[in-house]
């Protein structure tokens, strides 16, 4: 599936089709270049969600982990990990990635090249292409 999009607003308008195209699965990988906008992706699902906090970007902590109510009424998590400064897998097994991505929650990964290896099966890849300065290309499978 793809998306075009020229404004945050744009990208927000999308999540609903995107998450429809995740279906079950909720474990994604987000490729795209420094500043293509994949935090900006994590804010908005998790507006959708309706996140208690705002994401902000894990580069420093490594791992941000906000809640939400789901369907059900019941308290679920999202895991937002930066893998940007991650020099080998064996690092990244020491933060517990194997427990996150082994969980039922939502996991969005930034610059999950390293742990590949690791990916769930079913695990989405969204590729975040910059057009121009406002304008996206996102490609899920």
């Amino acid at each position: 599936m793809e998306w075009r999009t020229t404004s945050l607003l744009d990208l927000e308008k999308a999540i609903p089709d995107i998450a429809n195209a995740l279906g079950q699965r909720r474990k994604v990988a987000l490729y795209g270049e420094l500043g293509a906008g994949k935090t900006a992706f994590v804010q908005a699902f998790c507006q959708w969600l309706g996140t208690t906090e705002r994401p902000d970007s894990p580069t420093f902590s490594l791992i941000n982990e906000y809640t939400y109510c789901d369907a059900h009424g019941q308290v679920a998590t999202v895991h937002h990990l930066d893998l940007y400064r991650i020099q080998n897998i064996e690092e990244a097994l020491d933060l517990g990635i194997e427990e996150l991505l082994d969980d039922p929650w939502y996991c969005f990964i930034e610059w999950p090249q390293i742990i590949e290896p690791l990916l769930p099966a079913d695990s989405a890849k969204l590729h975040i292409r910059v057009i121009s300065d406002q304008e996206r290309h996102l490609i899920l499978s």
